[in-house]
């Protein structure tokens, strides 16, 4: 899987379904075929990034289909 911000593929898991990109540090979650991006503040709190894409750079396509 590559991060739909950077397209790097230096990601790392912190939890169920959600990962981390150290290439841009955003945060990634996956659910229902969808991955929704967030920016971690210096806060600790999360800006959505998900109005920044197109519906189609947010799916995940299961093994098999096209």
């Amino acid at each position: 899987m590559n991060c739909p911000n950077c397209k790097g593929k230096n990601l790392g898991k912190i939890g169920v379904n959600q990962y981390y990109c150290w290439d841009c540090f955003v945060e990634l979650s996956l659910s229902k075929g969808k991955i929704s991006l967030a920016q971690i503040e210096e806060d600790g709190t999360l800006t959505d990034l998900n109005d920044l894409f197109e519906e189609s750079e947010l799916r995940i396509e299961s093994p098999g289909t096209a």
